[in-house]
């Protein structure tokens, strides 16, 4: 549930005209309701209040400060993989207590950044990433804290692109191979084994592939403890989805309820990692038609947003529902691609979608774009990135203004010898 909705003919934000917004900000931009943030958070964290848990957000979704601190004030902890999110958490006010830092690719200077934040782990990926993060913590004298993530080849049933629990996936270490590198693990000096990690997908809409991946990773830890290996943390991963379109997915108690039988089993605090399941429909982009064209073959909705403001339809040819943000009266609905200014033809919104007729100035929502909207945008063309702002009420807040032409110049600089 979100709080976009209609007030008669016109596309509210909680008590804000999203009119309004693109009157005084312009567009495109992309606008995040607080109160669906604050909502769609509890709704994991009370579905898990029973067991000792922390929610670590997916930064990758939005990593937005103001959106951090939101959550951070709340009691979220965060997912990250770079060392750029470890700076944006720790602005934040993050507790480097909830920070787990996953990715295939930690670097040695990001492994040190993470080591002197003092965070609570390292997902690690690989045997190569443990001997690194056993060298670096040496040569710093501490120990690092570490999970090791399985890949379970578990289908999550979703977006090649975003499946990562497969075996021909780059993440994670075999099932076959775990018990290998944990006991690899426990012999390294610098190094202290306190977790089991899993992660199987991102927009997962059924509950079936997070249980099969459980099992696995329960049976892993039954099996370490065993041989006398303490495992204080069970990290189950992220990845629920969220309505797109038809999509029917799981509420996060529905989640809870199929997965607590199997939690009971082991006597770990568990960490979650949900992203798009807390920002994505807590967010819309807006952008205003330039220009309606028929071709011949299509027509073509022409709007001032562009694959480098929200990448998703190009890259996945993910569906987004696109709404009037005033509904006309035409009774005209015409099949159209939505597409941006970008000199690409996969620059597009939206392909053969019934729409009602537009004109141009008409603006447009593009709903469910609060997650990978702006942390995946770009330059691209030369386009200033579009402002983020957050709608608290009746309260209108930029929390990323909307970038000028000499700030994407800024930082480069014509050598003296070109200067001539």
């Amino acid at each position: 549930m979100h709080d976009f909705h209609y007030q008669g003919e016109e596309l509210f934000c909680e008590e804000v005209p999203i009119r309004q917004i693109a009157e005084q900000l312009g567009t495109p931009c992309y606008i995040y309701s607080h109160r669906t943030l604050i909502r769609h958070f509890h709704a994991f964290d009370q579905a898990f209040q029973a067991i000792p848990h922390i929610v670590a957000f997916a930064m990758k979704s939005n990593s937005n400060l103001t959106v951090l601190r939101i959550l951070a004030r709340e009691g979220s902890g965060a997912d990250i993989v770079s060392g750029g999110e470890l700076f944006r958490a720790l602005q934040a006010g993050i507790s480097p207590n909830k920070i787990v830092f996953a990715g295939v690719g930690k670097s040695k200077e990001e492994i040190r950044y993470a080591l002197e934040s003092d965070i609570l782990m390292f997902n690690v990926e690989s045997p190569g990433e443990l001997q690194q993060i056993n060298t670096v913590a040496g040569a710093m004298g501490l120990r690092a804290r570490v999970a090791l993530r399985i890949n379970p080849d578990i289908d999550p049933q979703t977006h090649p692109y975003i499946s990562t629990g497969l075996k021909k996936s780059k993440f994670g270490i075999g099932a076959d191979q775990a018990l290998g590198e944990f006991a690899a693990a426990g012999k390294l000096p610098h190094i202290e084994v306190v977790g089991v990690h899993s992660h199987i997908g991102s927009q997962l809409t059924q509950v079936t592939p997070f249980v099969d991946a459980l099992k696995k990773a329960i049976a892993l830890i039954q099996t370490l403890q065993a041989n006398g290996v303490h495992i204080q943390y069970l990290n189950i991963g992220g990845g629920l989805g969220i309505t797109y379109s038809d999509e029917t997915p799981p509420h996060p108690k529905e989640l809870a309820a199929a997965i607590f039988p199997l939690l009971q089993t082991v006597s770990c605090q568990i960490i979650m990692e949900p992203g798009r399941s807390i920002v994505g429909n807590a967010g819309i982009l807006v952008t205003k038609v330039l220009y309606n064209k028929d071709g011949a073959n299509k027509r073509f909705v022409i709007v001032d947003a562009a694959m480098n403001d929200l990448l998703r339809p190009s890259l996945y040819e993910a569906h987004h529902d696109i709404q009037p943000v005033m509904k006309n009266e035409s009774s005209v609905v015409n099949t159209v691609d939505v597409v941006g200014p970008i000199c690409e033809s996969g620059d597009f919104l939206a392909k053969d979608r019934k729409m009602p007729q537009s004109q141009p100035g008409d603006l447009l929502a593009v709903m469910s774009a609060g997650a990978y909207g702006f942390t995946m945008s770009s330059n691209y063309n030369s386009r200033p990135r579009v402002p983020e702002v957050l709608v608290k009420g009746k309260d209108i807040i930029v929390i990323r203004k909307r970038e000028s032409y000499e700030d994407l110049v800024r930082g480069e600089s014509i050598p003296e010898v070109f200067s001539n």
